[in-house]
């Protein structure tokens, strides 16, 4: 599933790497691009417009650095959607420091409607970079598949 969308907030898109599924969130703010990169994450195992946003669950985070702070909510996501069989389409994301609070809405994975394909296995290092340029946000990393 490939594909590039840009709402008002922001956009996401998949980047090429060798086995596995690069995410990439744009935006005006840091808070803009990681939801970027969530929804990434979710289309890069289903079919994200298919997803409802139904359900709201709460996610908390921290880290030492943007970067890692990245890592970490993305793996939230994946460890979410794993153990409460959801996907989701809808993030908010607020982040103080080191500290992320977010929401994510969903539902639960129906393969007939979400197309669902491969398993997110969780947020890696590689390709890992937090950055703003010309005043546009970026959050990536590769997502192991």
């Amino acid at each position: 599933m490939n594909g590039t969308k840009a709402p008002a907030g922001g956009g996401w898109e998949h980047f090429p790497h060798q086995a596995d599924v690069g995410v990439r969130g744009r935006g005006p703010t840091l808070e803009a691009a990681f939801e970027g990169a969530a929804r990434a994450l979710t289309a890069a195992v289903a079919d994200l417009e298919a997803v409802e946003p139904r359900t709201r669950v709460a996610i908390e985070c921290q880290a030492p650095d943007r970067e890692i702070l990245l890592v970490a909510w993305l793996d939230a996501l994946v460890f979410e959607m794993a153990t409460r069989h959801m996907l989701f389409s809808r993030f908010a994301v607020r982040i103080d420091g080191g500290r992320l609070c977010g929401e994510a809405w969903g539902e639960a994975v129906d393969p007939a409607r979400h197309g669902t394909g491969a398993e997110a296995k969780g947020a890696t290092f590689t390709a890992l970079a937090v950055t703003r340029d010309d005043g546009t946000w970026t959050a990536q990393c590769v997502v192991d598949v």
